[in-house]
């Protein structure tokens, strides 16, 4: 073909209407793009202050940051690649799939994840509450999103799943300031009662960190096969709970036994019944 002869202002006005249109869609998904980016800043501050407001854990707030950022990102991609003529309905299609997919691999750690969600946001407990849940008693050492750490008594580490935590009763033992001490105290048969409720409160009363309200209380609760029983109530400061309840039962059995009330122990009489009479002992 003679280069002379081809017409470049024709095939100019030709390409123009191609070049206006790609130049406007870039410009287009420019402008989408920062107006995107800032409508992302925008929400994500807003909701670091919600999240400040009602003082959400710092490792959630941090995890979902991530993850609203990382979302509203392909959102914004997907916008923009629409934007410029491109068909998204393959892509959205492909990331259901493969979110279906995951959803089904992951179903436990999901349930999981969502009660780590749902635990650092209503706080039924936090980091250094003592708790009883899932059969195991202790201090809670870590709240993670998938897990939480409980330390027992004994120093053992025990992993519980999150889902399991937020859908099963928690007793949180830390969360008021004081505890109800309960004691069980035996006294043989034909005690009398008044005297000894009378003995054990005057030996609560020496003890300043048994709470004066609600006041100490003794009551008869049941007719033992070797003792009648006693439940000795008071009230102290939760740190105070074991070093009361074990102060006060040695100091009660020292109150009883310095009043001559009789501490009973398991004794069984026996009766030997003879339907022909009773045999003579031959010494």
């Amino acid at each position: 073909m003679d280069m002379d002869t081809i017409d470049y202002e024709g095939v100019f006005t030709s390409a123009l209407p191609f070049i206006l249109d790609a130049l406007t869609s870039i410009l287009i998904a420019v402008i989408v793009y920062f107006v995107g980016k800032w409508v992302i800043n925008f929400t994500l501050k807003a909701l670091n202050k919600v999240f400040a407001k009602y003082d959400i854990d710092p490792s959630l707030t941090s995890f979902l940051n991530s993850f609203l950022k990382g979302f509203l990102y392909v959102v914004l991609i997907l916008i923009i690649l629409s934007t410029v003529g491109v068909e998204v309905t393959a892509f959205i299609a492909v990331l259901g799939a493969a979110g279906l997919a995951v959803g089904l691999a992951l179903q436990g750690s999901l349930a999981n994840f969502a009660g780590g969600i749902l635990i650092l946001v209503f706080k039924p407990f936090k980091v250094g509450d003592t708790i009883e849940a899932q059969g195991t008693l202790g201090s809670v050492e870590n709240i993670a999103i998938l897990y939480t750490t409980v330390r027992n008594f004994d120093n053992k580490v025990v992993t519980i799943p999150n889902g399991a935590l937020a859908n099963n009763s928690i007793v949180n033992l830390s969360i008021k300031p004081t505890r109800r001490v309960e004691m069980a105290v035996g006294v043989a048969y034909g005690t009398d009662l008044k005297k000894t409720r009378q003995v054990i409160l005057d030996t609560l009363k020496k003890d300043d960190r048994i709470l004066p309200d609600p006041a100490p209380a003794v009551y008869f609760t049941n007719f033992g096969d070797n003792s009648l029983d006693l439940s000795v109530r008071c009230w102290a400061n939760a740190d105070d709970l074991w070093p009361v309840f074990w102060d006060n039962m040695e100091t009660i059995k020292e109150s009883l036994e310095a009043h001559d009330i009789e501490v009973p122990f398991p004794q069984r009489d026996l009766h030997h019944f003879f339907p022909e009479g009773k045999p003579e002992i031959k010494g």
